[in-house]
């Protein structure tokens, strides 16, 4: 099973233009709203049309501007799953699932329907119509439907983001569950960090129509190769930098020298650090120790994030270099401790950056 595509499409504002592989493992589309993600999948279904380039799945050419295919949507076998579910409201459960077998009521298709209705646990459920069911009821349903259809290709754009974050937890879960059995390619875009990384195998970051990394999601997570890369997978410390020597960068908006990771041969114009790995320095910390004050804190009822300037004190709230997220027991400890602090930012955690 594979899914290759090489698109360009010209929008409002920016090129969409992707270039990835798709194939057993699911694949994750993160980017920030308008970047281009949701058109990605519509062009794959066929209800968009690229302006060129092609799209292949297990070596049917399913759109090919060069050679005047475009395979009607109708004839792609895709299962495409949409924010607002798209569930028809004047059909019962039984009747929207039932749809996707050609709507009749045969023998075969009730039993069918009765099995999708098991996976997804909703018997019982059969007669009831879309406005009589909560919103993670929905979306089972319509994963249902769309994956009755046998479809070689599973297209969910966003799926979550119409449920609170409770209900949202529980549907990833009960959505892998669904999906271990599921034997085609998974496309799964959404713009929710923990969400993808529970969901996907391999990550395709966009921002403004471009794929700014892909692959393996802990490999693009632990080593973004750009600064769009890095904030979209959740860094929110980064400053310029200039390269001193092998391993050595001035932190430029940070006021600070710091030890890194080689630079390499074609250099870097940022580092960052993700706000989680900051640290308390401790005794036997030798590099990257500095002075810190806390400029503002805040506290949320599990976490606390603390704004801190470095090597000096803030002139204000506002003035801040880094974010440093904590549990908020760790939090409690800290937050007495003598001024100035010593904290840590160990060079393997910090990521070297182009623009």
């Amino acid at each position: 099973m594979e899914l290759w595509l090489d698109i360009k499409k010209k929008l409002p504002g920016f090129t969409l233009q992707v270039k990835f592989a798709a194939g057993a493992d699911i694949t994750g589309l993160l980017g920030a709203s308008g970047a281009g993600k949701s058109m990605t999948l519509r062009c794959i279904a066929g209800l968009e049309k690229p302006d060129e380039g092609s799209i292949i799945l297990n070596g049917q050419v399913l759109f090919d501007s060069s050679k005047g295919i475009d395979l009607p949507a109708r004839k792609r076998k895709v299962g495409f799953l949409f924010q607002n579910y798209a569930l028809f409201p004047n059909m019962t459960v039984e009747e929207n699932i039932t749809f996707a077998l050609d709507g009749k009521k045969t023998a075969q298709n009730r039993e069918t329907t009765r099995q999708m209705l098991k996976m997804i646990k909703l018997e019982g459920f059969e007669k009831r119509y879309p406005h009589q069911l909560s919103g993670g009821q929905q979306q089972r349903v319509a994963l249902a439907r769309a994956l009755t259809a046998e479809p070689r290709v599973l297209l969910l754009d966003e799926p979550f983001s119409a449920l609170d974050e409770h209900l949202r937890s529980q549907m990833v879960k009960q959505l892998l569950e669904v999906l271990a059995d599921y034997r085609g390619i998974t496309l799964f875009v959404t713009h929710n960090i923990e969400e993808i990384y529970r969901m996907a195998g391999k990550l395709v970051v966009i921002a403004d129509g471009r794929i700014e990394a892909c692959g393996v999601k802990e490999d693009v997570f632990q080593n973004p190769a750009t600064v769009s890369a890095a904030r979209l997978t959740g860094c929110k410390n980064f400053t310029e930098a200039k390269v001193l020597g092998p391993q050595e960068v001035q932190a430029l908006d940070w006021g600070v020298k710091l030890k890194v990771k080689p630079v390499g041969e074609n250099g870097v114009s940022h580092i960052g650090i993700r706000a989680h790995y900051l640290s308390r320095a401790g005794e036997d910390s030798r590099e990257n120790v500095f002075n810190c004050w806390p400029s503002f804190v805040n506290d949320t009822p599990f976490r606390n994030t603390v704004y801190l300037t470095l090597e000096r004190q803030p002139s204000g709230s506002g003035d801040y270099h880094l974010q440093w997220e904590m549990p908020r027991e760790r939090w409690l400890e800290l937050k007495d401790q003598p001024l100035p602090w010593k904290i840590c930012l160990e060079s393997d955690k910090i990521m070297t950056l182009k623009p």
